[in-house]
């Protein structure tokens, strides 16, 4: 697994080793002993799965504390623009983002520590996204932040009339009024 550093301290972008030949290919796609050297000690407990057509949005969710949750995900199926927004307070890089476009071409995979909202947009027809969390989903701690908060600057590369949002997304305040429950260096 090669560890690709973003320019923002708690997310990572994953590339597994892949082994091709005439039947096919073959990788890991998790190892908790290689994740652990390479990334640090993370003990998931909860794997999700969602399958969207073109122009879903979702996000950009987080689970307050103490119910935080750091998250390793990847599309299994299509293509998406995936992106982590760091909402840690103090954070030298509080408010902006990392984009990364996950696809079952490229295999590759997000690491997203606890402190950060995120959220993803379908780049093609369909797409089957998988991630992995260190703490079971509590829907008294879900909260996020609105995903077309045009002051994060982020190119969604899906045009606004073609954005699927569910209802509770389109309900998600904006940055600038948001109290964040995350602080820096800690990130709970």
């Amino acid at each position: 697994m090669n560890v690709i550093e973003t320019g923002i301290e708690g997310l990572l972008i994953l590339e597994p080793r892949i082994f091709k030949d005439v039947r096919g290919y073959f990788f890991e796609s998790f190892s908790q002993r290689e994740f652990e050297e390479k990334v640090g000690p993370v003990r998931f407990v909860q794997d999700n799965e969602s399958m969207s057509t073109y122009g879903v949005m979702r996000g950009l969710h987080f689970q307050r504390p103490p119910y935080t949750q750091t998250k390793l995900v990847r599309c299994v199926s299509g293509r998406v623009l995936d992106v982590a927004v760091d909402i840690r307070l103090g954070s030298p890089t509080y408010g902006q983002h990392v984009a990364v476009e996950l696809s079952a071409e490229n295999h590759r995979q997000f690491f997203i520590s606890k402190g950060f909202a995120h959220g993803f947009a379908v780049l093609s027809e369909t797409a089957v996204f998988q991630y992995k969390c260190d703490e079971f989903y509590h829907p008294e701690a879900d909260d996020g932040i609105s995903i077309l908060d045009g002051s994060l600057g982020i190119d969604w590369r899906i045009p606004t009339d073609k954005a699927i949002l569910s209802e509770k997304d389109t309900r998600h305040g904006m940055l600038v009024d948001f109290k964040s429950p995350f602080t820096y260096p800690h990130n709970q």
